[in-house]
């Protein structure tokens, strides 16, 4: 998947996370990351592969993209969540999340959660 290309639905049921220059906007800005691509795409594999409900669906290394499908715990919903980290120069790298929902129109704000839960999990994996 082309995340340089996303078209996002008129559905509120998509949440965006990236650095702030991406287009479209994100939701949420992602910092730079103070080390490699490689590093920061193991690390973010390890801790989003381990959420409960989550499963690879497909995944590209070479790319340093990830496509997971996330189960909801209630009615076991499918949503979709991509992850792609870029290079941004030596030892720095930048994290795009772009979770969404493959039904229903509102998603209750369950990808902003993800998305952002995800986030702080990858954040406290940095302090250990």
């Amino acid at each position: 998947m082309d995340m340089t290309r996303i078209e996002r639905p008129a559905t509120p049921n998509t949440f965006l996370a990236g650095p702030a220059w991406m287009r479209p906007e994100p939701d949420v800005v992602t910092e730079e990351q103070k080390r490699s691509a490689q590093a920061l795409y193991e690390t973010a594999k390890a801790v989003f592969g381990g959420e409960p409900g989550t499963y690879v669906a497909a995944e590209y290394p070479g790319q340093l993209q990830i496509h997971y499908v996330v189960r909801s715990a209630v009615l076991n919903f499918p949503d979709l969540v991509t992850v792609q980290v870029d290079t941004a120069g030596a030892d720095r790298s930048t994290l795009v999340i772009w979770s969404r929902s493959v039904y229903g129109r509102s998603d209750f704000g369950v990808n902003r959660d993800r998305t952002k839960t995800w986030l702080a999990a990858l954040q406290q994996s940095n302090q250990r």
